[in-house]
C-alpha cells in the first residue's frame, strides 16, 4: 500500500512539472510570434514605402496594408493571448503603429514576456532602422 502511494505521489510530481514547462513553452512560442508579426509588419511597411514613397497614414489590428492595387499584408495581426505574459501586464499590449508626421519614418510599439531571439523582455519599439 505503501509503495501505491510513493508510485501515485511521483506520477503526481511529474505530471506537474510537464504542466510548468509546457506553459513555459506556450509563453514563449507567444513572444516568437509577436517578434514575428512585428517583423512582417515591417517588411509590409517597406515595400509599401517603395511603392508609394512615404509610410501609411494608419495601420491597425485587422486593417490590411495596401497601396492602389498592391496588398502587401492582407491584415497587420493582432498580439497572441493572453497578452499578460512576463514583463506584458497591461491589459492591451496591441501592436501599436504610428507614422511620424512626414510619412518619411513610423514606429511599431510591442511588449514581449520574456527574452526572445536577441531582443530582451520588456517594451520595445521597431522602425525602418529595425527593433530595437
Amino acid at each position: 500500500m505503501i509503495e501505491l502511494l510513493v508510485v501515485i505521489a511521483i506520477i503526481g510530481l511529474l505530471s506537474t512539472l510537464s504542466i510548468l514547462s509546457l506553459n513555459t513553452a506556450r509563453a514563449r512560442a507567444r513572444d516568437a510570434k509577436r517578434v514575428a508579426d512585428v517583423k512582417q509588419i515591417q517588411t509590409a511597411l517597406e515595400m509599401y514605402f517603395n511603392d508609394a514613397g512615404i509610410y501609411p497614414s494608419a495601420a491597425t489590428s485587422g486593417s490590411p496594408v495596401l497601396y492602389g492595387s498592391n496588398t502587401y499584408l492582407a491584415a497587420i495581426p493582432t498580439p497572441p493571448t493572453p497578452a499578460n505574459d512576463g514583463s506584458c501586464t497591461t491589459p492591451d499590449p496591441a501592436y501599436t503603429y504610428v507614422q511620424d508626421g512626414s510619412g518619411a519614418s513610423y514606429h511599431i510599439t510591442y511588449c514581449l514576456g520574456a527574452q526572445t531571439g536577441g531582443v530582451s523582455a520588456g517594451w520595445h519599439t521597431a522602425t525602418p532602422a529595425g527593433i530595437q
